[in-house]
């Protein structure tokens, strides 16, 4: 590089970053990579199962009003902790179940629901319960004495009576 070429550009440089960075990007360094909707729904997820474990113990109760936050049923918890961040859920588990898209086990991301055929009301194959996927095997849920609490997806009850699982982000 000649000495009028390497001039003009440490001047360039001098007056671009006086002027500021954004101009800076303009004059062909490389931009930071945009944030895809990706990585903008990892954090969306990362947010709702934050905000959920914030309610670690609440109690469970069968039929909770989605009015308060003093006592959750499964669904009405994933109600509450998806509103928050502007996802609107159906009040029932069945009806989350048909909410989104379908996503399979092997394809879980955080912030997927998912959903069981457990406890008295189960066939084997009808919806009853839902969990919100934490990544790493881990659900966060509501349901009987432990109120809400984590589980392990893969392992007891929740390996057993595990049904399907949808996207809604």
């Amino acid at each position: 590089m000649n000495k009028q070429k390497l001039f003009q550009k440490v001047l360039t440089v001098g007056i671009i970053s006086s002027i500021g960075f954004g101009s800076f990007l303009a004059s062909g360094a490389e931009a930071a990579p945009a944030q895809t909707a990706e990585s903008v729904s990892v954090s969306k997820a990362t947010q709702i199962v934050n905000f959920g474990e914030n309610y670690m113990g609440t109690p469970y109760k069968f039929g909770a009003s989605t009015s308060t936050t003093a006592v959750f049923d499964c669904s009405s918890f994933m109600k509450h902790i998806f509103k928050k961040y502007g996802v609107t859920l159906p009040r029932t588990s069945v009806a989350q179940s048909k909410a989104g898209t379908a996503v399979s086990k092997s394809n879980l991301k955080k912030g997927d629901l998912v959903f069981f055929s457990s406890g008295s009301r189960s066939t084997g194959r009808n919806i009853t319960h839902v969990a919100v996927y934490m990544g790493d095997g881990k659900i966060l849920h509501t349901y009987g004495k432990p109120g809400v609490t984590i589980s392990n997806l893969n392992s007891g009850t929740w390996k057993k009576t595990y049904v399907k699982a949808r996207r809604v982000l």
